[in-house]
């Protein structure tokens, strides 16, 4: 599996704390099945990470994870807020390229207000030749209660991740049911991780894989649109689960 949403870098926002704490999220993550990961620090006022210290974090930890033998591929990006991407130039904006493919930006929803301006935001980035990558929508209360406001950045061209926390339980009922409304409405097209440390928002793409249910959405959501945006290929066609009806009711089940 492929995860593009992790807090993997030390020091750098409320993520890893320091070097034990990164090792034993990429240590979590190879045990979960997951094979690449991006490193997503926050980009926002409180933790304004520059693209330097992202890229010289990558490099840093990326050969303590050799060293250590661990069997896990890291990659660049970032989250970024949208305030920060109305301050930054489009070309330090590509440097937060998410799995270092500057035609993709994870951006990040706040949990509380739904931003007005975030369509435009998302043209804004597509003008530019960028794409947006809508994380973790399913825990803004407002999404909860009417997710046509991700069908509206959809159609403007955006893609939507939401994290495998949400799916399988983990960050409470409300975003769990959110997160599968979007998928049985063939609105995500991605689960990432979001982790942050041991205890915190841990891994786990292998649980939200048992939450969907379907192995070939799973799959699709996990391992091949992720790898499209890696590899910079085409994205691969959504999978219809078989007894559609069916799946849907489940994943909707309360």
């Amino acid at each position: 599996m492929i995860d593009l949403h992790s807090h993997i870098l030390p020091g750098l926002d409320d993520g890893a704390r320091d070097l034990d704490d990164a090792l034993d999220i990429a240590r979590a993550a190879a045990a979960d099945g997951i094979s690449v990961i991006a490193a997503t620090p926050h980009v926002r006022e409180d933790y304004p990470t520059t693209a330097d210290a992202m890229e010289n974090g990558v490099r840093q930890l990326r050969a303590e994870i050799e060293r250590e033998g661990i069997d896990l591929e890291l990659l660049p990006g970032g989250e970024v807020s949208i305030e920060q991407i109305d301050r930054l130039s489009n070309d330090e904006l590509r440097r937060f390229g998410l799995g270092g493919n500057p035609k993709y930006l994870l951006v990040e929803t706040p949990y509380s207000a739904w931003p007005l301006c975030f369509g435009e935001i998302v043209h804004r980035l597509g003008v530019a030749g960028m794409t947006a990558v809508i994380a973790h929508p399913e825990r803004n209360g407002a999404v909860q209660a009417d997710n046509e406001k991700v069908a509206e950045l959809a159609r403007a061209g955006a893609l939507i991740q939401v994290t495998a926390a949400s799916l399988d339980g983990r960050l409470g009922s409300r975003a769990r049911n959110c997160a599968r409304d979007l998928i049985a409405a063939e609105l995500a097209d991605m689960v990432g991780s979001d982790a942050h440390m041991a205890g915190v928002r841990e891994v786990g793409l292998s649980g939200a894989c048992k939450a969907i249910g379907d192995p070939q959405l799973a799959r699709w959501l996990t391992e091949l649109v992720p790898g499209a945006i890696v590899r910079g290929g085409d994205f691969p066609t959504r999978p219809t689960p078989k007894g559609r009806r069916g799946f849907f009711a489940c994943l909707r089940g309360r």
